[in-house]
């Protein structure tokens, strides 16, 4: 009989083999998730290190301490216009897209399989933005960098020594910026894209004006003014003498004269022989490619993958709602037309430091609060004017977000031009403010520092997300301020928020109607004409606006409209367990993003739930 002989050793030597397997693979597999989450940080860090050190304006608002960051030498620079720039960046793209999409997304960390989700999109509508390069016009009447530039030059924060000569070197250049800006705008011209004469007009006088030559002499223009007190504040804390002081405002104001001042005036001479040759006064459709430039434009504005068609719907059904509801107050209210009348009572607060301390009180129940993320650190808010020079060119107020590493101080502009007060300043605070834009950069920024989510997040623009949030918010406002103002304002005020939303809401439509179906400023005129807005100059404005700022009035109401659908979701998705709070929460713990993300990320938080 044939024997079997037992041999220990070969089972013992079968199941090392299959452990030995089972480890291989379990390195392997722990090697390849972090071969792609190396590969994504690295990429992440050289990505933002490139787009701070390429525009040192930029680095300056998003980091106040570069080296925190690895930025360990820069030259200060501002950005160029150029086809070569324009190649480049294509070529960046490029190639960033394609590093992106060899990643294997469950192979990174939460955290950054998140933030690669969102940057592939993004990055992705900004290649599709550059096969309309010369679309673009860097001179918009409204938002321009010939009133942008000097804004930002004179909030420019003086941290450092370092800052002052960052900021003098910048001011050094800003001939070279505006000669590249000028060779974009010829191009432009010889391929018919330049701006209408009645946009040429607008710039030119703001060149003339922005920047003048007497208020430069007399040592009482703004970047004069604004210069002294930040070298003022350094001299105090002992970071740099009285005589490197005195020698820096010599340099400032030598740089102001030569260079600056010849470089608006150049700008300006440049725009005069420009004149006559744009070829369209109307909207983008008329240009050869416009209609698809509008709604790759749309699409980067307001971060909603929405079609046309459902943007118009979900416009139209909010428009129709809002009038509807309008005309049901008037009909219910019948002293609120003699109240429209009258003027308007005092409000409850007057100050702007008054009206933003009963906003935060007003909010407290509804908002998450800043100290569940501040961890002691918590930001204060100065209200400034609009310099003289800038109230003709600027928007009744902003706020300039601060960098990522320093939130304490904030700074909302009003302008006095338009001399808002009482409940529309208190609205207006509540938008750039409490619990508006401030509030929101503020949450958002500390919220991603304690859980360390990656700084290049910081770099992808959203319009819609921000400007939606503070058009909810400001619209909130209003019953704020019916709660302050007591049961007798009640119509009143809720016939201000319904006229603010018919308003934006009719501007949107008009915008769609404008860019991407071809409608001339007489049409406009006949469709504001039957609403009561008949006077021409008032048409002729509100028409000129929106055909210099395309997809403006979307960013705002469209993203305010994305909100409200997410926030409706949210209801569904949640049921007992929904609250304002809670939704407020997850708005500003989830973005900046697009709407088709953030829907994604509703979906998933019920799902867990689950």
């Amino acid at each position: 009989m044939k024997q079997f002989i037992h041999h220990p050793f070969k089972k013992q030597f079968g199941a090392v083999l299959v452990l030995f397997l089972f480890l291989l693979t379990a390195l392997t597999g722990l090697w390849l998730h972090g071969k792609d989450g190396r590969a994504f940080r690295r990429f992440s860090e050289d990505f933002f290190r490139s787009e701070m050190t390429a525009n040192t304006l930029n680095m300056h608002y998003t980091i106040a301490n570069p080296l925190s960051y690895g930025i360990r030498s820069y030259e200060p620079s501002l950005p160029s216009y150029s086809r070569e720039r324009m190649e480049n960046t294509a070529k960046e793209l490029e190639e960033s897209l394609k590093l992106l999409k060899s990643l294997h997304l469950n192979r990174l960390e939460k955290k950054e399989r998140d933030t690669c989700q969102l940057l592939i999109p993004y990055l992705e509508n900004e290649q599709e933005a550059l096969k309309y390069y010369y679309y673009d016009n860097p001179l918009s009447p409204s938002s321009g960098m010939q009133s942008q530039l000097p804004i930002l030059l004179a909030e420019y924060t003086f941290r450092t020594r370092r800052d002052v000569t960052d900021y003098l070197s910048l001011l050094d250049q800003t001939d070279t910026y505006f000669e590249g800006i000028a060779d974009y705008l010829k191009d432009q011209a010889k391929l018919g894209l330049f701006m209408p004469d009645y946009s040429v007009d607008k710039v030119i006088t703001q060149c003339d004006s922005i920047l003048d030559r007497n208020s430069l002499e007399d040592g009482t223009h703004f970047l004069i003014t604004t210069f002294q007190e930040r070298l003022d504040a350094l001299e105090e804390k002992g970071l740099i003498s009285e005589k490197e002081k005195a020698a820096c405002l010599s340099e400032n104001e030598r740089l102001l004269k030569t260079v600056m001042l010849p470089a608006y005036e150049a700008l300006g001479d440049e725009l005069i022989l420009l004149k006559g040759k744009g070829e369209n006064e109307n909207g983008l459709y008329f240009y050869p490619e416009g209609k698809d430039y509008y709604l790759c434009l749309l699409r980067s504005k307001t971060g909603s993958d929405r079609d046309i068609e459902d943007v118009k719907r979900l416009l139209l059904d909010d428009f129709t709602e809002s009038y509807e509801e309008l005309v049901t107050l008037a009909q219910n209210t019948p002293s609120l037309t003699s109240s429209l009348q009258e003027k308007e009572s005092a409000f409850v607060c007057e100050k702007p430091a008054d009206m933003l301390k009963s906003l935060q009180q007003m909010m407290a129940e509804d908002f998450p609060p800043l100290s569940e993320v501040a961890d002691g650190v918590m930001p204060v808010c100065t209200v400034k004017s609009v310099s003289a020079n800038l109230e003709e060119y600027c928007s009744p107020a902003f706020y300039l977000t601060p960098p990522l590493d320093d939130i304490h101080e904030n700074v909302i502009y009003i302008n006095n031009k338009n001399n808002p007060e009482g409940v529309e300043l208190y609205t207006t605070l509540a938008h750039e403010g409490y619990p508006g834009h401030l509030y929101q950069t503020v949450y958002s920024q500390l919220y991603a520092r304690r859980n360390d989510i990656n700084p290049v997040r910081s770099l992808l623009s959203y319009g819609g997300y921000v400007e939606g949030w503070a058009m909810y918010v400001e619209l909130t406002a209003y019953d704020y301020a019916r709660q302050l103002m007591g049961q007798s304002s009640k119509a009143l005020y809720e016939s201000y928020r319904l006229d603010r939303k018919i308003q934006l809401c009719l501007y949107s439509l008009l915008d769609i109607a404008i860019h991407y179906e071809g409608a001339s400023y007489d049409q406009v005129h006949r469709m504001l004409s039957s609403i009561g807005i008949s006077s021409p100059a008032t048409t002729r404005a509100i028409y000129e606006y929106i055909v210099e700022e395309p997809a403006t009035y979307l960013k705002y109401y469209l993203g305010y409209l994305e909100i409200l659908e997410l926030k409706k979701e949210a209801q569904g998705l949640w049921g007992n367990s929904y609250s304002d709070c809670r939704f407020h929460r997850f708005y500003l713990e989830n973005g900046p993003a697009d709407f088709t993300g953030l829907h994604q990320k509703l979906k998933a938080t019920a799902i867990h739930e689950s």
